[in-house]
Parts: C-alpha cells; structure tokens; sequence
C-alpha cells in the first residue's frame, strides 16, 4: 500500500502521545515529525512546508480551557493560512470544537483516539488542504492580475481619436453597473473592450464569463447558459450549472447577440428581466447578479425595424453603447499595433526582434484590412514565422486581394502616368500576397527594378 504523498507535523507536550502517533503514521504517510514544545512553532515553519499540524489544545501551563491551543493556532495560520490543522485534546467538547473550527482549524480530534478514526480524519483533512490551497493559489495569482492590471485600458492600444472617444466612454461606464452594448465590425476588438470595462469595474476581483452566442446551437442554449439538472436529458449525467450561474456576482459577455433567433431571444429576456435563472430539467429559480455586456457585428436597429429583433431586450441590454471604429478609420494607430504584435510574437516564437522597412509600414497603412485588427495580428505572425530576416519586407506580408474602392480608383481616368504606374503596381503586389518575384514577372519588370519603384512611391 503506498504512503500519503504529504509532510505530517504532530505537536503535543505529552512524549508517549507523540510516539504512538508517530508509529502508527509513519506506516501510512511519507514524512511524520514531532515536537513537544509549542515555542518551536515558528521555527519549524520556516524551515519547513507541513501539508497538515495536529496540535495539542492544552500545555502544561494551561490544563483544560484550551487558549494556548487556540494562540498557536493562529500563529500557524499568520505563517502560512494553507496549513490544515487538526487540534487534539483530551477534554474536548462541543462549544470548544466550533470555537476551534472558527478560529481556522481544519477538523477536531478527542485524546485518546482510535486509529483507523486519526487516518481517516487525516485524510478527509488533507483533501481539504489540497482544495484550500487551490483557492489560496487561484487568489494569489488574481491578486497579482489585478496589480499588473491596475492601469484596466492597459491593453487598448491606440491614439486615434476614435478610439481616445471610445476610451473616454468606457471610463465613464466602467465604474457603474449599466448594461452595455458594443457595436463594430469582425476583429475591431470588442471582447478586449468588454475586459477591460470588467477590469475597471466594481466587479473586477469576479470572474468574467465569455459566451459566443454564435457558436452555440438554438438546441444547446438554455443547457449552457441555464444550466441542466440530472437527468433533464440523455447526457445529463450530472447537475450542472450554466453560465449565468458561473458568472454569479461577475461579468457576463454575450458577444454575437445579434445571432439569436426570436425565441431564444425572449428566453435571455426573460432572465435578464427577473435576474433569476431555471435550470434545464428544473422548477426552481435561482437569483443571478451579473453585469451584462453584449456585441455584435450586425446592424441591430435595422433587425429591430425588420422584426427580427425584439426591441424590448435591444432596450435591455444598451444602456450605454460603444461603437468600435474599424482600423481603415485609426489607420495611426496601425504602427502602434504592429510594434506590439511585433513584440508579442517574436517573445512567443522566441526569435531576435524584428522591425518593418519604412516601405512596408506605408503599405500596411494603405490597405484596407476587411478583417481589421484580427487580420492584422494574423499577419504579423505570419511575417515573423516565415520572414527570413530583422527586417520585414513587403513581400513578407500576405494581405487580402484589394476591395473594390481600391480597385475602382486605378480605373480613375483623370489620373496622371505616375499615379497610374503606383496603383497598378501596388494592386499587382496585393493580388500576389507580397510575392515580389510573382508581381515583377506579372508587370514585365526586373524585381531590382520593382523595388526601386516600390521605395518611390512608399508602397
């Protein structure tokens, strides 16, 4: 039978108690130490990490009422508040057994114990160190989220006055507990917004829940949002809560709202209106607190004047809007977004820094990106990955084939050989991805000479 894999220390003033235990434990946990002086207490500790302490409640000094117990109970608990601790007495009763789970031990043990009971309570107490200390762990590492994240529009990047109105407005908003809704085309980063209104909220030591809303089937909504109970269906092998539930006190970010069919759309009003939710398979209500924010890429006014929106839960969920520009319409803030996509991926891909050829900044700036910031982050890592040099080129980007606007411009007729002689070779160079040897053989030049032309006009 293998041992517990944990480190046991027993204090008692009484050596035959602390021999006994010691035998008996030795034979089923890894590391058994013992001391009869409580005062070594805070010398033990440092020098080492116990996973539990039985502690005598009664020294010599005190017989009966258990204080000096209680004293080195909390001196155990000030060094390391992980530490589960069983207190051991030979005049226990009740009132000091709850005094003493109050005052932060782990479970209660009365002199003289039976062995099989001192295992089985050692084991049931170190599985609730191992539960205790998860949660101390997971708190430790929020607090330290929550310090490096003080600044909560930390990760906004931008200058634009676009995005400075933006800034301005979630500010506002943060601090309160309005629903909100955020508007802006695919890859203008809306759930970066809806975390950083999280992170400056009053609820920022709370979880933040994401739910695409359109990656869920109509079939699957009420289970993942409202939870199931055993049973509710074939798979319901167990209770389980949804993420209204887990988003309790929290924040929940509905993104792709605008996706719901009309009936799943009065099912989320109904909850957001009576701040209760029903599980799947149940008849009972359970409160929900959560601050709600939404986004969507689609145009809800006009699904609303179609019908095809409710416009009671559009009143519900806009409190405050955020309308999110798309890059085409922050183009200074595209070098901003670039050096730190730069940065993120050559740490990522461990390799040397690399930096953009003044060429291949202006024609960043001049593209159009459909996919706003999300292209532009995919492209980056491309470049990086597949760059073979510091310094990125434009042919080491692979952009999307010009919109239609671009490509009406070049068939401008009043436009004079040399701005003719740009667009055309800038159109060729984004029809072939960045491949310069691709664009030169297209337009019948050397690339010696297609790069001589891209630095002269700053594509």
């Amino acid at each position: 039978m293998s041992k517990i894999n944990s480190k046991i220390l027993i204090v008692d003033d009484d050596e035959d108690v602390l021999l006994a235990a010691k035998l008996f434990l030795k034979q089923h946990v890894k590391t058994v130490n013992t001391d009869k002086n409580p005062e070594n207490l805070p010398t033990l500790l440092k020098k080492e990490s116990y996973d539990l302490i039985l502690l005598d409640m009664n020294f010599s000094r005190d017989a009966t009422s258990g204080k000096e117990g209680f004293h080195w109970l909390n001196k155990i608990l000030d060094t390391d508040p992980t530490i589960a601790v069983i207190l051991i007495t030979a005049y226990g009763d009740i009132e000091l057994a709850v005094q003493g789970i109050k005052e932060g031990a782990t479970n209660f043990l009365l002199k003289p114990w039976d062995n099989k009971k001192l295992l089985a309570t050692i084991n049931t107490t170190l599985q609730v160190h191992q539960s205790k200390k998860e949660v101390y762990d997971l708190r430790s590492k929020q607090k330290t989220l929550m310090e490096q994240g003080d600044q909560p529009f930390s990760h906004i990047i931008g200058k634009s006055q676009s995005m400075l109105k933006v800034l301005t407005t979630v500010k506002k908003v943060a601090k309160t507990d309005a629903n909100i809704l955020i508007l802006g085309e695919n890859g203008t980063g809306k759930e970066v917004i809806a975390r950083a209104i999280h992170r400056a909220s009053q609820r920022k030591g709370e979880v933040f829940i994401s739910v695409d809303l359109g990656a869920i089937s109509e079939s699957l909504f009420e289970s993942e949002l409202f939870g199931y109970k055993k049973g509710a269906f074939t798979d319901a092998k167990e209770d389980r809560a949804g993420r209204f539930e887990a988003a309790n006190k929290g924040t929940i970010f509905l993104d792709e709202i605008g996706n719901l069919t009309f009936p799943l759309q009065s099912k989320l009003l109904s909850v957001l209106q009576n701040r209760k939710v029903v599980r799947l398979g149940s008849v009972k209500e359970t409160p929900v607190d959560v601050r709600l924010v939404c986004a969507t890429n689609m145009p809800l006014y006009q699904m609303v004047d179609e019908g095809k929106f409710r416009q009671d839960l559009m009143y519900r969920i806009n409190t405050v809007e955020i309308h999110l520009p798309p890059l085409r319409e922050r183009v200074e803030d595209i070098p901003l977004l670039v050096e730190h996509f730069l940065d993120v991926y050559c740490k990522k891909y461990k390799l040397p820094v690399k930096r953009l050829h003044t060429s291949t900044l202006k024609r960043l700036e001049k593209h159009h990106w459909p996919g706003n910031i999300r292209e532009l982050q995919h492209s980056v890592e491309r470049a990086v990955i597949m760059s073979e040099t510091n310094v990125l080129q434009p042919n080491d980007f692979f952009l999307s084939t010009p919109d239609k606007q671009e490509t009406d411009e070049l068939l401008t007729p009043d436009t004079n050989l040399e701005a003719t002689e740009k667009m055309l070779i800038n159109k060729v160079i984004d029809k072939h991805g960045g491949n310069i040897s691709k664009a030169a053989k297209e337009l019948g030049i050397t690339r010696a000479s297609l790069y001589r032309r891209i630095e002269k006009y700053e594509l």
